[in-house]
């Protein structure tokens, strides 16, 4: 039995209450079906920034759930804010999919920020790749297409994708993330999993900016693993949220 993890980490610009990246999850319709990570950066930060975002993560979402191919959905959504802001709005967007009918991940891209595949090794314990295309963002252009990427579903793969908040930080203080060694060792860890590598991954960006992030920071990680075989597992499928809460004085 293999297990799917799909894991997300976020955080808002230091000051500001609304974040402009969006995240979504999804569940894939039909028999076999599957799961889906929607990210998008929304060009700007704050409130309208997070329409913006809004806008082509609930487009794609809502695509996708009616049973549109990730590809299709994102060309969609590039379409529709280019048609709805003329083309003078942007907004990055990775979908990464956990496919079962295909029985593959599916690593759809319009963002210049590359994403990292981690493959199984017979000569090392894996092996990392940059997915790093000339890829623009949507909404700037008419007919836009996303670099899509797809990878089997088997134990020992992993997928990384971020907003622009995690590989620009330390900027400020003429530092940066090596992302692919930092990758390499989070998943060469012995209890390594999605959830742990996209916090880890998080805090150290933070830490980069010293604790006050420059830009709203977001990571999505999905890893497959051997299963823990646990046939009397009555909850076999499970999703789970932190979110931290301030209330709004007033309201």
């Amino acid at each position: 039995m293999l297990e799917v993890q799909i894991a997300t980490a976020k955080v808002n610009k230091y000051a500001s209450r609304e974040s402009g990246d969006t995240l979504e999850i999804v569940e894939k319709p039909g028999m076999a079906g599957g799961f889906t990570a929607i990210l998008v950066d929304g060009q700007g930060s704050g409130r309208a920034a997070k329409a913006i975002s809004n806008l082509v993560a609930g487009k794609c979402l809502s695509l996708i759930k009616d049973g549109a191919r990730d590809g299709v959905a994102a060309r969609a959504a590039s379409d529709y804010l280019y048609s709805l802001r003329y083309g003078q709005v942007s907004a990055t967007l990775n979908i990464l999919s956990a496919d079962f009918a295909t029985n593959t991940m599916v690593i759809t891209c319009n963002n210049p920020i590359p994403a990292y595949v981690v493959r199984p090794s017979e000569k090392t314990a894996s092996e990392l790749v940059t997915l790093k295309l000339e890829v623009t963002p949507i909404g700037i252009y008419p007919r836009t297409r996303p670099h899509i990427y797809e990878y089997p579903l088997e134990p020992g793969w992993w997928a990384f994708a971020f907003t622009d908040g995690i590989t620009g930080a330390g900027s400020r203080y003429n530092k940066s993330i090596d992302l692919p060694t930092v990758i390499t060792n989070l998943i060469s860890q012995e209890d390594a999993n999605a959830q742990s590598c996209a916090d880890a991954l998080l805090e150290l960006a933070i830490s980069y900016d010293q604790r006050r992030p420059a830009d709203d920071m977001s990571v999505v990680v999905m890893a497959v693993k051997n299963g823990s075989g646990e046939d009397g597992d009555s909850i076999p499928r499970r999703i789970s949220m932190n979110i931290p809460y301030l209330p709004v004085i007033g309201s």
